[in-house]
């Protein structure tokens, strides 16, 4: 029994849009040579967290990229650039746990605040609330009170 013979696939249409050449920062002001004190120029060819970043990225060809990461390496040593800088972001509720927050955390490890229990309660703090709103004020505001002066 012969069967049929299957035909090659058509390939599939490319739809990807074609990339656009991006210009090096070194081509477009006509630099013949990455000074390492010219740390503007420098900062152009580092990411935010101080990496250096990719030919393919910055756009410079191979010459243009082994001069600006040796540029960067003598400015790092040199102390004009950081060898890296901490990016600090918050985290608004972890995606995993459904948005569970501290007080979830605190019930699920069995500890229950008493319904008594008042952060400003004037038996265990010697603040109370209104002390603690006058002293805010005081503190927040650079005005000095003006005495009065009898005459």
């Amino acid at each position: 029994m012969a069967g049929k013979k299957q035909q090659p696939r058509a390939k599939a249409k490319d739809t990807r849009k074609p990339r656009k050449k991006k210009i090096s920062p070194i081509v477009k002001d006509s630099i013949e040579y990455v000074d390492y004190k010219d740390v503007n120029l420098l900062k152009a060819f580092l990411s935010d967290r101080a990496k250096i970043r990719g030919s393919r990225v910055s756009g410079n060809n191979r010459q243009q990229q082994r001069q600006a990461a040796g540029a960067i390496k003598i400015a790092r040593e040199m102390a004009l650039l950081p060898y890296h800088m901490r990016v600090v972001t918050q985290r608004k509720g972890d995606k995993r746990g459904g948005g569970r927050g501290r007080d979830r955390e605190d019930r699920d490890r069995g500890f229950e605040p008493e319904a008594n229990d008042s952060v400003f309660d004037d038996d265990k703090n010697a603040h109370s609330t209104d002390d603690v709103v006058s002293d805010a004020v005081e503190v927040g505001t650079e005005e000095t009170p003006q005495e009065e002066t009898t005459e």
